[in-house]
């Protein structure tokens, strides 16, 4: 994709609906003018923050060249445009009125969607730097607190194949639909106690949770239909998987105990954690697990699917599906007590010192 069109998508995304080619001639009737240089890749939010930033002159970190500016309407735009194309420095006449500014003053260095800390990218797009420029759009489109398994195992082969799809054209929906299929795959072999073609389909389905996400986010092509279809997906499938592998026990001659109360401890644990990640975040307006560094450490490994797996497919290699969910099960009960007793601290922090910051705001 050239930078242009990327570039068309992020300004549409800013609310800039009159997008063209710079041509020489103002915008009509004195508006505001934004120019950027399209041989550059600007990070959607650093394009939302400069669309509402007046005066402001953009430039790269690394060596302080102006690449982009928001020209109110008296300023004179075709001596910043050739500024702007000749590669002058910011200490150029024609950049007079301006303010400097770098990503961080756009954009801050706190995404609170993403819940990471980071300066939003703006790179230089040309075939010696196209492969870097993936790479870190890519890692753009990463969640900072998640599962260990999405953040150190899945980002170099989702890497690739995020490339590939947004080459081929395929789109995220295209990969949530077929996540969707492996998420009724998974579900009949674990009922029918098949457990190696259930963890397959169970894995590749968390694999392609991660890409159509990524690829979402370094397309810009998300929407609205596609964030709740994925995310519906993600909040109600894992619980029923669990059920499911239960009865698979029972089917496989490996019957527990107490199948029932098994069952509720998984099923209730997993929708209390999520009612109790619903009330941090109205009390404190912010989610459970970037509070404090702890708190974001322990998402890696709390009672969610991708962890939950590791531990069923442990137990299946060495022949004990059983030991798998009865782990599952005592997990996610300590999860509920480990959320629950940051609640309580949490409370506890802010009547005795305010609101709540998270860690990652610095």
């Amino acid at each position: 994709m050239p930078g242009s069109a990327l570039l068309g998508r992020a300004l549409a995304r800013a609310g800039v609906e009159d997008v063209a080619p710079w041509d020489g001639t103002a915008a009509p009737g004195g508006r505001p003018l934004l120019l950027l240089r399209a041989d550059h890749v600007f990070d959607a939010a650093l394009v939302a923050g400069l669309a509402q930033s007046p005066g402001a002159l953009l430039r790269r970190p690394e060596d302080g060249l102006p690449v982009a500016a928001h020209l109110p309407p008296a300023s004179p735009p075709s001596q910043v445009a050739a500024a702007l194309e000749a590669g002058r420095g910011a200490d150029d006449p024609a950049f007079a009125g301006l303010r400097p500014a770098g990503p961080e003053d756009l954009s801050g260095s706190y995404n609170k969607a993403l819940r990471k800390r980071g300066s939003a990218y703006l790179m230089r797009l040309a075939p010696d730097t196209r492969r870097a420029v993936e790479w870190r759009m890519f890692g753009g489109s990463y969640k900072g607190v998640t599962d260990f398994v999405t953040k150190h195992v899945w980002p170099r082969p989702a890497f690739h194949v995020v490339r590939a799809c947004a080459a081929l054209g395929v789109t995220p929906n295209m990969v949530t639909a077929a996540s969707l299929v492996l998420v009724f795959a998974a579900l009949w072999w674990f009922s029918q106690g098949a457990w190696l073609p259930g963890l397959v389909a169970a894995w590749i389905m968390t694999f392609l949770d991660t890409v159509d996400g990524k690829l979402a986010r370094v397309t810009l092509t998300s929407t609205r239909f596609g964030n709740v279809f994925d995310h519906a997906i993600d909040l109600i499938h894992p619980p029923f998987w669990w059920l499911a592998w239960i009865v698979g026990l029972d089917a496989a001659g490996m019957p527990l105990a107490h199948p029932t109360a098994v069952g509720a401890v998984i099923f209730g644990g997993y929708v209390l954690q999520r009612l109790q990640e619903g009330l941090f975040q109205y009390l404190h307006g912010m989610h459970i697990h970037v509070w404090r560094p702890f708190d974001s450490a322990f998402r890696q490994v709390i009672a969610r699917r991708n962890p939950n797996l590791v531990l069923l497919t442990v137990a299946t290699l060495i022949g004990r599906p059983d030991l798998g969910i009865l782990a599952v099960a005592a997990w996610t009960a300590f999860g509920c007590v480990e959320q629950v007793v940051v609640t309580i601290q949490a409370t506890l922090a802010r009547r005795r010192g305010g609101p709540l910051r998270s860690w990652l705001e610095g």
